[in-house]
């Protein structure tokens, strides 16, 4: 294990738009020791986020800034905006033990992982590519051209399910969410077992 990991445990969840990341996310952050990384975002806010709470809403030159003096753990860009990890507050939540998550497109896990070998990489899969449109529809945040942009990105994500240590399939978000916390049950116990030896 790196020096970068202390006795955390780092979470990389990622998965195609309308897969439920977000509300996995949002379900382990109530019922598991588990912490959100809020990641930066070029993107304007949608209708309720709250700046700090949701993401960090940068303009693309303070963003890209921040990114060429190594700011981010990891940064890219998806459907036209830029997404980036702060790695300060990564390397504290990891040096107190915590268990973080890191809900990052596929490029960004990459970089993680590269960084951060330890890390568990979790892809949440719809149980379909119908359900996954079906669940932007409902959304009614994105537009038909934005739904499509996402529809094209997710085939591309989804074949790169196999690079993940785990793929958990989001049919239903109460067995999505049991999977995910048996999985990061096995794996605190497993570095907590490798710090006592």
């Amino acid at each position: 294990m790196n020096d970068n990991s202390g006795r955390g445990v780092l979470v990389i969840l990622s998965g195609p738009s309308g897969a439920g990341k977000s509300s996995v996310c949002t379900r382990l952050r109530r019922e598991f020791d588990a912490e959100m990384s809020v990641s930066a975002t070029t993107r304007p806010p949608r209708p309720g986020e709250v700046n700090g709470k949701d993401y960090w809403f940068l303009d693309r030159e303070d963003f890209l800034s921040k990114a060429q003096t190594g700011y981010f753990a990891e940064h890219a860009e998806y459907c036209g905006h830029y997404y980036g990890t702060p790695l300060r507050p990564l390397q504290d939540a990891l040096r107190e033990g915590r268990v973080v998550l890191l809900e990052i497109e596929v490029e960004g896990a990459r970089q993680i992982r590269e960084r951060f070998p330890e890390a568990v990489s979790i892809f949440i899969a719809p149980p379909s590519a119908e359900e996954a449109v079906r669940r932007l529809e409902k959304r009614r945040q994105n537009t038909a051209q934005d739904i499509a942009k996402r529809t094209k990105q997710a085939t591309i994500e989804l074949e790169r399910a196999k690079e993940y240590d785990y793929v958990v399939v989001n049919d239903n978000l109460g067995a999505a969410v049991a999977e995910v916390k048996d999985i990061l049950t096995r794996e605190r116990a497993k570095r907590l077992g490798a710090f006592s030896q």
